[in-house]
C-alpha cells in the first residue's frame, strides 16, 4: 500500500492471547505459523483481523534496521488478508491508534 507521497504504507493488525473462539474476524494462529513468525508456542494466540493500525517502515519507531522479524507463511498471510477484506467490506474493520 502506499500513499500521495509515495511512501510504502503497511497495515498491521494486533496478535493476541486473548480467547477469541466466536469472534467472526479472529483467525487462530496455527502453531507451524506461530514457529515461523518467533511467537510464544505454549500460548493459543488469534490475529484480529478486523482492527488495524498503519505505519510507515521507512520511518517508523517501531521497525529496528536490522531486527529480527518473524513471518507467517504466503498462504497463511493470504487467509488473513480474506478475512480482512471481508471485515472491510462489511464495513466492520477499524483503525486503532496503538503506542
Amino acid at each position: 500500500m502506499g500513499n500521495a507521497d509515495g511512501k510504502a504504507e503497511v497495515l498491521l493488525v494486533p496478535v493476541t492471547s486473548q480467547p477469541s473462539s466466536g469472534h467472526p474476524f479472529a483467525v487462530e494462529v496455527p502453531e507451524m505459523e506461530k514457529k515461523r513468525a518467533g511467537l510464544d508456542l505454549h500460548l493459543r494466540l488469534w490475529v484480529i483481523c478486523n482492527e488495524f493500525n498503519a505505519d510507515f517502515p521507512a520511518d517508523s519507531y517501531y521497525f529496528e534496521p536490522g531486527g529480527k522479524i518473524g513471518s507467517f507463511s504466503a498462504p497463511f498471510t493470504k487467509t488473513l488478508q480474506a478475512v480482512m477484506i471481508d471485515a472491510i467490506k462489511t464495513r466492520t474493520a477499524q483503525r486503532v491508534t496503538r503506542r
